[in-house]
């Protein structure tokens, strides 16, 4: 059953990248009238092929200076992922003291990621991305160490590595393309990159378990010694990867990247000015303008919502799945690359809508579409319902992440990006404590997420409805300006002729 799902899953990604792509031209066609065909031609924007030619150019070069980079980064997490918990069991840690290093990594996001992530802004998105590097590979190299207080370091790195990672290289990627004039082609860099993620993650997870498998884990020194508490092979195999992409991506990114800062002042000014500011006054001035502006405030929230159950999804539906196939031996590889399969069908799917659907409206859909999954999850009674249910959510994710890249990239303020970003991470990291700390059963808590994402779809509509009225009065007083312009023409056409 789950190899034909992939299948399906595969077919139905194969069709949503080919409408998403420009090879559609030449097949449509096949499946749409002439007149059909003008009228899309007229609605696409952004990467059309009206766009000039050298625009497309500079765009590609960036994209994959950005995509050399930002691929490796998210191999490093993809490679982590799936072995932390079952490292720490083998190291013979008790699942409290397992789910303390869990809420310790998710607090350190929280707390110090905040604060640090919002210094990027000031000092340089580049040199954090530099910093991303060595902060993750060091929480890669505590691994080793079968020793509760290293392994607590190593999570507490990684906490504000993982604030870094959702929140630089997006602000980087914002200001380069506004800087290289090619912001048009905004939306579709983000649903590249998420479509490459998604490739990354199944590609990761494959090799990662290959590499698991070749030996055992294993103290390199003899009991007693202090090297008896060092480790290495096993689950250690997949970090020890890690470590090597992070380390290929801290030096790219120094030969690929140029450096860009939260606003156009020079670097040389802004080094003079940061050095007089206080170490929390980034996140202090980020916090009031999140605060104030009700359509930052809004994206926030709704970013938060959706991604908090995002995150009880991946620790719930396993054990969602096992209730409901108990004697079944459920092959999780095969369900875990037909989730990513899906994720790519979403980035397709948002490429295919956002040149004739405004971003905002796009996003009502993606998270009313994403209430409807949960709500599937929490009737569902056989398992066929429930991957039903599971495969629309990640769908949804697919459209989520090039969307909400898109939304912010046009309402947070340039100069304070990196630090809102971090902010709006807090409250998502809230949910995930307390999903974390809580006892919940997977049906109370996908009940749980349908008032999260009810409530983001709420919040997503009126968002939608509010940026529709700016950019209305927007068109109307360039109108009327166009209006005056027109008559002081005419006037002063006319004074001369008098």
């Amino acid at each position: 059953m789950f190899s034909t799902i992939f299948f399906i899953a595969l077919l139905f990604n194969a069709a949503a990248t080919l409408r998403s792509s420009s090879y559609w031209s030449k097949f449509k066609s096949y499946f749409v009238s002439p007149d059909d065909g003008a009228r899309e031609s007229l609605l696409t924007t952004g990467d059309s092929e009206s766009s000039p030619s050298h625009l497309k150019e500079k765009h590609s070069a960036l994209l994959k200076k950005y995509l050399a980079v930002y691929l490796l980064a998210v191999l490093s997490d993809w490679m982590q992922g799936p072995y932390v918990y079952a490292l720490y069991l083998e190291y013979g840690y008790s699942q409290h003291e397992i789910a303390q290093l869990f809420v310790a990594g998710f607090g350190s996001s929280m707390i110090f990621g905040t604060f640090i992530g919002g210094l990027a802004d000031t000092f340089g998105r580049r040199k954090f991305v530099v910093v991303f590097s060595i902060i993750y590979a060091l929480s890669c190299v505590t691994k080793h160490f079968r020793d509760y207080w290293i392994l607590m370091i190593g999570r507490l790195l990684g906490g504000i590595a993982t604030s870094l990672l959702f929140s630089v290289f997006d602000s980087w990627l914002i200001k380069s393309h506004n800087e290289a004039g090619v912001s048009s082609f905004l939306s579709k860099s983000f649903a590249v990159a998420q479509y490459g993620n998604s490739i990354v993650a199944i590609s990761s997870g494959l090799v990662a378990n290959k590499a698991a498998d070749l030996t055992k884990l294993h103290p390199i020194g003899t009991e007693g010694t202090l090297l008896s508490k060092v480790y290495v092979g096993g689950y250690l195999v997949p970090f020890d990867l890690s470590f090597c992409a992070l380390v290929v991506c801290g030096i790219l990114v120094s030969i690929l990247w140029g450096e860009n800062y939260g606003n156009e002042t020079q670097s040389a000014d802004k080094e003079e000015n940061a050095n007089k500011k206080s170490w929390y006054s980034d996140f202090v001035e980020a916090y009031f303008t999140t605060i104030r502006s009700k359509d930052i405030l809004y994206t926030g929230l709704v970013s938060s919502l959706f991604e908090g159950s995002m995150y009880i999804f991946v620790f719930m539906w396993t054990p969602a799945m096992k209730a409901l196939m108990p004697d079944e031996d459920i092959p999780f590889g095969t369900v875990f690359a037909t989730f990513m399969v899906c994720c790519m069908a979403g980035s397709s799917i948002f490429s295919t809508f956002i040149g004739s659907m405004k971003n905002e409206k796009f996003g009502v859909f993606v998270f009313s579409a994403a209430t409807v999954a949960f709500i599937l999850m929490t009737l569902a009674n056989t398992a066929i319902t429930a991957i039903i249910a599971f495969l629309l959510f990640e769908t949804t994710v697919g459209c989520y992440f090039p969307m909400m890249g898109t939304m912010k990239s046009a309402i947070v303020p340039e100069n304070k990006r990196a630090a809102i970003y971090n902010i709006y991470r807090i409250p998502l990291n809230f949910i995930v404590l307390f999903s974390l700390l809580t006892d919940l059963t997977p049906k109370t808590s996908f009940t749980f997420c349908i008032f999260m994402l009810a409530t983001a779809a709420c919040l997503q509509l009126r968002l939608s409805k509010r940026t529709q009225v700016i950019y209305t009065s927007v068109a109307t007083k360039v109108a009327d300006d166009l209006e005056l312009g027109d008559i002081a023409e005419d006037l002063s056409t006319k004074n001369s002729e008098d």
